[in-house]
């Protein structure tokens, strides 16, 4: 720690030893930095305020029908993306500020300068933008931010329509791509359809569900066949030991003779006319109906008997084939002659029917998983498909809808308008700074002299440096006259040091004077 503080006390003696060297760069340094920063050209800034309105009425009216995309989102990246190369480009040429530049250097210098120099400020709470530029023309400055007012509306307005119809575009390509899809998958569908037409039913049940089906109704036909047997087989043994009855040989007796058919009918109906009468009278439509139709069976009754008893050859006399019985059971063994080949015939049409479909079982889960995953592949083409569509009808609507009431408002609020007085630079705040780098040059200079030239203060120093004995030192006494060059010329550094500062102070003075008379 000695050591350190020693080497510091030489470092400034030896410093001080140049001091006058450092203060003549000091003056340098300081006239020269003052003539830069007075020579610097005044800026005067331009600016205007613009508010983005995002809120508009048809977004809670449209919600769900078109699309919401995220305008302040969109907003924010425009201000961030607006300063770019063919934005500037065409700023200077609504500016014309094109019109002094005579190269393709000029011209990229003057861009590279702009694009640096234009600024966008926003607040993303109350999406307001400021647009800002200095020049050293105010008109220029006028002109520039009044055209970045433009581009900015115009890009926002361009880039929607831009964005919409391209949405709008590869929508329609997706579209015709999965039309093309469900009409090979529709294609697909109706050849497996064709293929296996036999399989298919109109009640959409599965193979093993034709099955059961077949197998009840085959289990239903040879019961009724079993049923329709016994009875023709107990119509048969009634035949055969049935005994003759005699048709009688008197008109006045046909009453007693049955028909069964034809009594039957008549039995329900005089059970009608029973009802009928305990409604109306006799009078009524539906009972004086009623008795014609009671009077027009019994007549077909005695007409049925006169043709059995001629059937049977006009003799009156006793005959086992005139007995209206053994007639009946004849016709009735017949009917169930009838039904039990009908019954035998639908009992193999089901047996055969059950056979073929017990015949393709072992083929029916590959042919239901091909149809599954047909109606798959369909189901989801068919999804997205109509998914697109209304996604294009959801474009179009937003579309129509930005073209009738733009869902972005831009509003001026304060118009481009440039400063009365130079923004730029801030000559009170550069000038102290050149006060301290002419300081700072000053004992820069000192501390460099010293260490080119270096003077040893003490035996020890003397003997580090050069690595010899020192056998002793001589001291000096410093006469009367000695000590008062000493004082003066001490005196002379203080006054030029406080020359400096006080240059700058009357130079700072003159500048604030200058400037509060100015505004």
């Amino acid at each position: 720690m000695d050591d350190l503080i020693r080497q510091a006390v030489t470092v400034l003696k030896g410093m001080w030893q140049r001091r006058w060297l450092g203060m003549l760069a000091a003056w340098v340094v300081a006239a020269v930095a003052v003539v830069a920063v007075l020579r610097v050209p005044d800026k005067y800034e331009a600016s205007a305020r613009i508010f983005v309105d995002t809120q508009s009425v048809l977004k809670p009216l449209m919600s769900g029908l078109a699309v919401q995309p995220n305008v302040d989102q969109q907003v924010m990246m425009l201000s961030r993306t607006l300063i770019n190369r063919p934005n500037i480009e065409k700023l200077i040429r609504m500016a014309d500020l094109d019109l002094n530049v005579k190269s393709k250097a000029a011209q990229e210098a003057l861009v590279d300068d702009l694009m640096n120099s234009l600024s966008i400020k926003s607040t993303s709470r109350d999406n307001l933008y400021t647009l800002a530029f200095r020049d050293t023309q105010p008109e220029q400055a006028k002109r520039v931010v009044q055209a970045l007012v433009s581009i900015f509306v115009e890009s926002s307005l361009g880039d929607k329509r831009k964005d919409a119809d391209s949405a709008k575009k590869f929508i329609d390509e997706q579209i015709r791509i999965y039309e093309k899809k469900l009409e090979e998958a529709e294609n697909r569908l109706k050849e497996f359809k064709l293929r296996n037409i036999s399989l298919q039913t109109a009640d959409g049940k599965d193979h093993f569900g034709r099955i059961g089906e077949a197998s009840a109704q085959l289990e239903r036909a040879r019961l009724e066949l079993r049923e329709a047997e016994n009875s023709r087989e107990a119509l048969r043994r009634q035949i055969m030991g049935e005994d003759p009855i005699l048709l009688p040989d008197s008109p006045n007796a046909a009453s007693s003779v049955s028909v069964p058919e034809i009594d039957g009918r008549i039995e329900t109906l005089k059970r009608n006319l029973d009802t009928l009468l305990h409604r109306f009278t006799e009078q009524h439509p539906d009972v004086v109906g009623a008795r014609r139709v009671i009077k027009e069976l019994e007549a077909q009754k005695q007409q049925e008997i006169e043709a059995r008893r001629l059937a049977a050859g006009g003799n009156p006399g006793p005959s086992v084939n005139n007995n209206p019985v053994y007639q009946q059971l004849k016709i009735a063994l017949a009917e169930s002659e009838a039904t039990v080949a009908s019954l035998r015939t639908r009992v193999a049409e089901y047996q055969a029917r059950y056979n073929q479909l017990m015949d393709s079982v072992k083929l029916i889960p590959q042919i239901e998983a091909e149809y599954t995953q047909l109606n798959r592949d369909y189901d989801i083409n068919k999804k997205n498909y109509e998914s697109l569509v209304a996604r294009r009808e959801s474009a179009t609507i937003s579309g129509e809808m930005e073209a009738s009431a733009s869902t972005i408002d831009f509003r001026l609020i304060d118009p481009p308008r440039v400063s009365p007085k130079p923004v730029a630079p801030n000559r009170l705040l550069l000038l102290p700074l050149t006060l301290l780098a002419a300081l700072g040059a000053g004992l820069l200079v000192s501390f460099l002299a010293s260490q080119l030239r270096p003077v040893f203060f003490d035996a020890r120093t003397l003997r580090e440096a050069t690595g010899l004995a020192a056998l002793g030192t001589v001291s000096m006494l410093p006469s009367e006259s000695l000590k008062q060059g000493r004082r003066k010329d001490l005196v002379r550094f203080g006054v030029a040091l406080a020359a400096l500062a006080g240059a700058y102070g009357a130079g700072l003075a003159a500048l604030f004077l200058l400037s509060a008379r100015t505004v």
